[in-house]
């Protein structure tokens, strides 16, 4: 097998791999289970597809979201890399077909939403698979104390069960202290071990300004930092007024929210991407899986609910690592506005079983059926026909889905795809008993190659061009046949899944749990009070309140945010810093001082100016304080 660093350049381009990923490669080789810590843009995707590659066998890839499965597999087939993806929009016998390629074929990596694991198709197969690697993506989605907890993480750990001797590498960008070693708990790893690249980003300065007219100054913003850009807002509407502002001052700008049909998404996605469109409005649906390098600025128009989610949003400026910017801007309403968005987060049960019960109506299920069904959910269709508030139906959704009882996928454009079940001999047979439906099969084969044995993409509209019918005859057609067994047919789809994972339950039966929404609640409080704290603070390094916040506690300040920037305006010239810390190296080199004494050891210079450089080289550990609390030279032991 070849090199990692032959794969490396053969695949990537690169020669040389990126602090870190070397030694996140060289430890899964090894057979060792593995926590990889690298921020957003920090090159995860290698450090799995790499010692994958280098390997006999297959790559389990197990991701929350379907989107980003689509981009990872699509990169990697331009690659000529064999990848596939089994979502919760695929036909039964599709995933079948699929699996079966996986256990006999020569196909490299399967990309898994975690609740697939569960179904005994999958376990079996998995079993007859030979599996190098198993990696967990997003892996902080299994902790409960993280901020995107997902239930279906949890049965990841029947992955161990299954394959005890496979490797596991989980990777994510945002963990605190407690959520990295919940990780590796619920993960199973046979002994603690973590590789960690810190989460500072140099050339990422972060901005957080106090302004009423927000609108105004997002102008401001854009025509001072040039380059593309990415603003983020918390709702669809939003999205499309700020974009249309931004076109009336003359800055060319899109929207784009989960809202809108796939081929607008994708269309808007790729003109920003290819520069196209110089800035993006967008909830939060747009970035998982983008890798636009040169975005020069993110601005946050509202406070987010985490540090966590405003740090991997902020983390998509400066991926080329050339000088960007990451600015909130605030006001005293915001605060207000969070608040109230927690308290909607958490819907009473009464609102809870009510959504459950309209959900079993909706799609006409019984008490003790419904168990592994999979429906298109339209939430607002579901929302106009029950009278409900659509927000308390998402959040109501979610605590259903983490106490067990159903799946709620994302939003993802699953063109029809078709497949023939009869074999060419019984095929031809069929079309000299059905003439009328001859000309239709024989335009199937002549437009769709494969069909005998795998699943097709197919477009009904072209072939309704092609047979100068209606659209609707054609989606007749495909019905009929599929009806009769001669194909499988499988229709487009862009609305998200809802699968349930239970047999359906009266009402009265519905259980949720008070102690975890308790806990819950209580963690999204603690996590919103984390935001405020950074959007109220006005003392402390904007780069170093986020860093502790995951755990960093030894770090400098950035000197380019705007707390440090006003520190540097309102006190020092870099004149004068020289200045009086030569002064201050001067005196300890003799011996150490307190704080009290060096300060008036420095003359000609104003008080607060001293104390400022003095804090200065604390935080740049230039100065320390030794254990009588004097201050010395951090070079000179004390």
């Amino acid at each position: 097998m070849p090199s990692t660093h032959e794969i490396l350049e053969k695949y990537w381009g690169y020669r040389s791999f990126r602090p870190s990923q070397e030694e996140i490669i060289n430890s899964v080789l090894a057979g060792n289970d593995t926590l990889a810590l690298l921020p957003t843009g920090g090159g995860k995707s290698i450090c799995f597809q790499v010692p994958a590659l280098s390997k006999e066998g297959i790559c389990i890839v197990v991701s929350p979201l379907i989107a980003l499965m689509k981009d990872q597999v699509e990169n990697l087939i331009k690659k000529g890399i064999k990848a596939i993806a089994i979502t919760s929009s695929m036909h039964k016998r599709e995933i079948d077909i699929a699996l079966d390629n996986c256990v006999h074929g020569k196909i490299k990596f399967l990309y898994l939403s975690p609740e697939r694991l569960e179904t005994e198709i999958v376990k079996v197969r998995l079993q007859k698979m030979n599996v190098n690697l198993i990696a967990i993506d997003e892996s902080h989605c299994i902790s409960q104390w993280g901020y995107d907890f997902r239930p279906s993480y949890l049965k990841i750990a029947l992955l161990r069960e299954i394959l005890p001797t496979v490797p596991v590498l989980a990777l994510t960008a945002t963990a605190t202290k407690e959520v990295v070693k919940d990780i590796q708990e619920k993960l199973h790893f046979k002994k603690n071990n973590v590789v960690q690249i810190s989460f500072e980003r140099k050339n990422v300065a972060y901005i957080l300004l106090n302004e009423e007219d927000k609108l105004a100054r997002l102008v401001k913003i854009a025509n001072n930092v040039k380059g593309t850009g990415i603003v983020y807002v918390r709702n669809r509407k939003k999205t499309q007024e700020i974009a249309s502002y931004l076109k009336s001052h003359k800055i060319d700008a899109d929207f784009y929210h989960a809202g809108l049909d796939a081929k607008t998404r994708d269309i808007k996605q790729s003109n920003w991407i290819n520069n196209e469109s110089r800035v993006i409005v967008c909830t939060n649906a747009f970035g998982m899986g983008i890798d636009k390098p040169d975005v020069r600025f993110v601005v946050h128009m509202d406070l987010p609910d985490s540090l966590e989610a405003y740090f991997q949003e902020a983390g998509r400026a400066g991926r080329d690592e050339r000088k960007a910017f990451a600015i909130l801007l605030y006001n005293n309403g915001d605060k207000i506005e969070l608040q109230r968005n927690i308290e909607l987060s958490f819907p009473s049960m009464d609102d809870m079983r009510q959504t459950y019960q309209a959900l079993a109506n909706f799609y006409q299920i019984p008490t003790g059926s419904g168990l592994g069904n999979t429906f298109s959910f339209d939430i607002s269709s579901f929302c106009d026909n029950y009278k409900l508030q659509p927000i308390t139906v998402f959040n109501c959704l979610k605590f259903i889905e983490r106490e067990g009882y159903i799946i709620l996928s994302e939003a993802f454009y699953q063109p029809s795809r078709i497949k023939l079940e009869l074999n060419r001999e019984d095929l031809y047979k069929f079309q000299l008993s059905n003439a009328p439906l001859d000309t239709f099969i024989k335009m199937l084969l002549r437009s769709y190659a494969g069909l005998f044995d795998n699943f097709e993409k197919i477009n009904e509209f072209d072939l309704a061009k092609k047979l100068s019918i209606k659209q609707e005859e054609v989606v007749k057609r495909l019905n009929y046949l599929h009806q009769n067994k001669i194909i499988t047919y499988a229709p487009q789809t862009e609305l998200p899944q809802l699968t349930f994972t239970m047999p359906r339950v009266d009402t009265k039966d519905l259980f949720l749990s008070k102690e975890n929404f308790s806990s819950l609640k209580k963690r999204a409080i603690e996590r919103m009070e984390s935001v405020l704290n950074y959007s109220e603070s006005t003392h402390k390094c904007r780069s170093q309140l986020l860093l502790a916040y995951f755990g960093e506690i030894e770090t400098s300040v950035c000197g380019q945010c705007d707390v440090c920037l006003e520190e540097k305006r309102k006190v020092l010239h870099t004149d004068e810093y020289e200045n009086i810390s030569n002064q201050i190296n001067q005196l300890l080199a003799l011996h150490p001082m307190e704080l009290k004494m060096l300060i008036n050891s420095i003359t000609d210079v104003h008080e607060d100016k001293i104390i400022h450089t003095i804090q200065l080289m604390v935080d740049n550990e230039q100065l320390k304080y030794n254990q009588e609390n004097m201050l010395c030279l951090s070079k000179i032991s004390s």
